[in-house]
């Protein structure tokens, strides 16, 4: 079963969109039918299918998770024990456990079964750039 691991580079917070590369992957894999599954090693980041035509959702939903949980060193999050990497590690812990670390999508016809204006996103919780790495396994 094709497998591979996908690193990408990130700048800070934010939605990386990297739906052209899975669809690669699947290509690559020259299999007509299956379920692509995609796992993101860290704790800190997670994984998104979410609309890929008006950048104003992006920036929405960072907004959101912004104001749903703030920084550590914000007053409402006092109560935050761990902040052993700085302020925004913990809320980023919080973030990653609120959405998800890992997405099915079923392949037909050698491609991906998104919607017409899904695409798949490594969504970055922490402040500073990181190098994530997400693995793509293309199974039956």
């Amino acid at each position: 079963m094709p497998q591979t691991i996908l690193t990408l580079s990130t700048r800070g917070q934010g939605l990386y969109e990297f739906t052209d590369q899975a669809e690669a992957f699947v290509r690559a894999a020259g299999r007509e039918e299956g379920l692509l599954t995609l796992f993101v090693r860290h704790t800190s980041c997670s994984l998104l299918i979410q609309e890929n035509a008006d950048p104003d959702v992006r920036t929405d939903l960072l907004s959101f998770f912004r104001r749903l949980v703030p920084p550590a060193s914000d007053p409402s999050m006092g109560w935050v024990v761990h902040r052993a990497e700085g302020p925004d590690d913990m809320p980023a812990h919080i973030k990653a456990a609120l959405t998800q670390v890992s997405i099915g999508i079923p392949v037909a016809r050698g491609r991906l079964m998104l919607g017409t204006w899904q695409g798949l996103y490594l969504f970055e919780h922490r402040d500073r750039p990181h190098r994530r790495e997400i693995v793509l396994h293309l199974g039956p």
